[in-house]
């Protein structure tokens, strides 16, 4: 029996939400001009919230806006990194890396399963030891030009559950030989929850709270 404990990150692990601070923390090192698109970013969220958008589009447009559509991955690279160590300062709870540490101690495989962009949270995984990483990816053009356009999936409600069994069959993991464990604070990510083993509602909000109530999902806050 495999034992696998996939986690969420964002409001999970971290305190807040990462993207967005991400492009702050990149534009203002590649491209401070690009601060004054920040009204529109505010409007593009707001046309996601009144479901105009899909939740891609939104990381499309707001990316385009603050970074640029296309970069050398040369470039951006070194500012993934400087922003991961922003994060692990500043932004990771320590109840989280007490919970990796019991499951990597556990002898459990650790995974990050976050709606968030591979491109820059492979340095965060990297940093918190996480054995495997399924995200949002990115497009790639020809000499390692990283666009905006979102590959395949956004990693994130239904398509989260999606991609982490893509991975489990490449991976050549059979679900039947496996016991997972799910962390994830968002209700977004019920079908990942309904389908693990051992679920874990984590710094819950009040739905996802309402919903492990009623399933009796484990309930834990890593913020205290």
């Amino acid at each position: 029996m495999t034992e696998l404990a996939i986690y969420d990150m964002d409001r999970t692990i971290t305190r807040t939400g990462t993207f967005t601070p991400f492009l702050i923390h990149a534009a203002m090192r590649l491209a401070p001009w690009r601060l004054i698109f920040a009204p529109l970013v505010i409007v593009v969220m707001l046309a996601y919230v009144v479901k105009l958008i899909e939740r891609r589009t939104l990381k499309e447009i707001n990316q385009t806006l603050l970074i640029g559509g296309k970069l050398p991955l040369v470039r951006i690279r070194p500012i993934t990194e400087s922003y991961a160590d922003f994060v692990m300062k500043t932004n990771v709870h320590q109840g989280a890396l007490d919970q990796i540490a019991e499951d990597r101690a556990a002898g459990r495989r650790i995974v990050m399963a976050t709606a968030s962009a591979r491109l820059y949270v492979t340095a965060i995984a990297d940093r918190l030891g996480f054995d495997d990483l399924i995200a949002t990816n990115s497009i790639y053009g020809i000499d390692d030009i990283v666009t905006a356009k979102i590959d395949g999936e956004n990693c994130y409600g239904p398509a989260k559950l999606r991609m982490i069994e893509a991975w489990m069959a490449a991976q050549g993991l059979s679900r039947a030989d496996c016991r997972i464990r799910f962390y994830s604070d968002h209700a977004s990510d019920a079908p990942v929850l309904a389908w693990s083993d051992v679920p874990f509602a984590v710094n819950a909000h009040a739905k996802l709270r309402r919903m492990a109530q009623s399933r009796g999902w484990t309930i834990v806050d890593w913020g205290l």
